[in-house]
């Protein structure tokens, strides 16, 4: 995979890149399921939650989803998901307590899920050839 270049001339960061791919292939993935994204690349000086969406098919009428986007475009892990740790999955839920403070809607149900993308090696930048995997409930 060759480096963009942005009109400044310089070359982006690969590995944002390849998050950045991964993220936007999780969010049309999630908005292929129904979800609506509330948001994306949320941060504060703690940390980032990638994804923030309404899985609507719920018998609660709703429910609130925080999305850990995991891609690779090697093969260091099987899945991506591999590289979710017990400490990131207790940042993220300190994360959405944090986001959940912020909005006035109360949630009955929230979830924590990873989505997985890997990258084909040969075309990285296609997202058709992309394999994604979708990890839910992975954190009580």
């Amino acid at each position: 995979m060759s480096d963009p270049v942005p009109s400044a001339g310089r070359p982006v960061n690969r590995r944002a890149h390849v998050g950045r791919l991964g993220e936007d292939i999780a969010a049309d993935f999630v908005g292929s399921l129904g979800w609506i994204v509330l948001e994306r690349n949320w941060r504060n000086r703690y940390g980032e939650l990638d994804l923030v969406a309404v899985d609507p098919h719920t018998t609660d009428g709703g429910t609130l989803v925080v999305v850990e986007v995991k891609t690779r475009a090697s093969r260091t892990f099987d899945d991506p998901v591999m590289a979710v740790t017990p400490d990131k999955l207790a940042r993220m839920r300190r994360l959405a307590r944090t986001w959940l403070a912020g909005q006035e809607r109360r949630w009955r149900q929230i979830r924590f899920d990873v989505i997985s993308v890997q990258l084909d090696g040969f075309t990285p930048d296609d997202p058709a050839r992309a394999r994604v995997r979708h990890h839910r409930g992975v954190y009580d």
